[in-house]
């Protein structure tokens, strides 16, 4: 006969009177593995980014995909045919909400320059696709632009580093990085910070901003591709570089990773993005941030979870990131993010001001990333002391190895 695990609410005499909540909410969160795991695994479940966005398919050709349910045409437009609707350029409706292209490879060369064009019922505006992963910024017009990016591909050197049970982080952002009074560059830190990072003894690297964001001055938190590197800093071999100089000096990287919302704008980002508000994002009031001004996602919507948890998988596959910090995670918590609110007591994070959603994605995305990696770790930073945060799953916890306790 199996003992029966301990639960939080067995650990903590002040926990008991939420056990109904406690329970119901585990339960959401394993039933939701089930429904999108395959195989048993979450991970493997979780391929969006492999489907949708630009990619050569086996003989060559680019195929694009994208999800726009709402859209009645999509075009491709870009240098390739001086920014033109034509239709040798349209995609093809084909189910489901997604849109395809094939293009023979000799269309696209490394480096063009791309968007897409929706049309929708009263309306059409040109877009970035929601899974590009490259994006650059015109210097004049300041403009963002999707890029096709197919270099040879990067050869990893070493072994990721391994556990860290104790961290010790070092947090930067790159661009702030150089003494000089510009934007660093990857490589400038690669070859002038890291090594003091290594020589100061820390064994882990946090990095902020690496998500595409339109404006500078948001430090990387107000971000519009979430595929896609940032790159005012350099190119996606130059961070591999990074990452992989970092882990032959035993220092862990981890990811300052935005999923407690998006950035508002509708040519950089998903606002809008077919002609409706709703696509990744709830609906009224609970679908905008009051205080920072962008868009609250949905996570009760499949489509969501499956971007936001591939975005995860992207960035540990492609990347070798060996963990992440989720940003705003007490604005996803709690219906009115946590604004203006003292929390003086448990009672604050089991009622109905809670986003049941929002704790069921982040337990979701914190079993996708051990499942990936088990060395891996996440931290969750929150202000609202959220009870089980840092909880393994299986005693009724959301599973995040660390909690940054930020406001105390």
């Amino acid at each position: 006969m199996t003992k029966k695990k301990k639960m939080i609410y067995d650990h903590d005499k002040w926990l008991a009177p939420y056990k109904d909540v406690i329970d119901r909410r585990h339960e959401m969160i394993m039933d939701l593995k089930e429904k999108m795991s395959v195989d048993g695994s979450l991970a493997k479940g979780m391929n969006n980014h492999v489907y949708y966005g630009l990619h050569r398919d086996a003989k060559g050709n680019w195929v694009f995909r994208e999800w726009a349910p709402n859209a009645t045409k999509i075009y491709i437009v870009g240098e390739f045919n001086n920014w033109k609707r034509t239709e040798a350029y349209a995609l093809k409706p084909i189910g489901g909400g997604n849109w395809e292209i094939v293009l023979p490879a000799m269309f696209l060369d490394h480096g063009t320059l791309y968007k897409l064009y929706i049309e929708w019922p009263g309306g059409g505006a040109e877009r970035l696709p929601a899974y590009v992963t490259r994006t650059v910024q015109d210097p004049h017009t300041k403009t963002f632009c999707a890029q096709v990016w197919d270099p040879v591909p990067y050869e990893w050197k070493n072994k990721k580093p391994g556990k860290r049970p104790h961290p010790l982080i070092y947090e930067c952002h790159i661009g702030m990085a150089a003494e000089e009074e510009k934007v660093g560059t990857f490589e400038e830190f690669r070859l002038n910070v890291l090594p003091k990072v290594a020589d100061l003894g820390y064994d882990t690297l946090q990095i902020m901003a690496l998500q595409e964001h339109p404006y500078y001055g948001s430090f990387g938190y107000q971000v519009a591709n979430f595929y896609a590197l940032s790159s005012r800093f350099g190119t996606p071999e130059e961070f591999k570089a990074l990452v992989d100089d970092a882990h032959a000096l035993g220092i862990a990287v981890v990811m300052d990773i935005v999923h407690s919302h998006s950035v508002d704008n509708e040519a950089e980002g998903l606002g809008n993005f077919d002609g409706k508000e709703t696509l990744y994002f709830y609906d009224g009031w609970q679908g905008r941030h009051p205080a920072w001004g962008s868009r609250c996602f949905d996570y009760g919507k499949d489509e969501t979870k499956y971007f936001l948890l591939s975005n995860c998988k992207y960035w540990m596959e492609e990347y070798h990131i060996d963990g992440f910090r989720f940003d705003g995670v007490t604005s996803m918590l709690y219906w009115d993010h946590g604004l203006e609110k003292a929390f003086v007591g448990y009672e604050n994070y089991f009622n109905q001001g809670v986003d049941d959603n929002a704790i069921a994605y982040l337990a979701l995305a914190n079993i996708l990333i051990h499942e990936m990696n088990e060395d891996a770790f996440t931290i969750a930073e929150d202000v609202s002391g959220m009870a089980g945060l840092a909880a393994p799953l299986e005693q009724g916890g959301v599973g995040f190895d660390f909690r940054m306790s930020m406001g105390v």
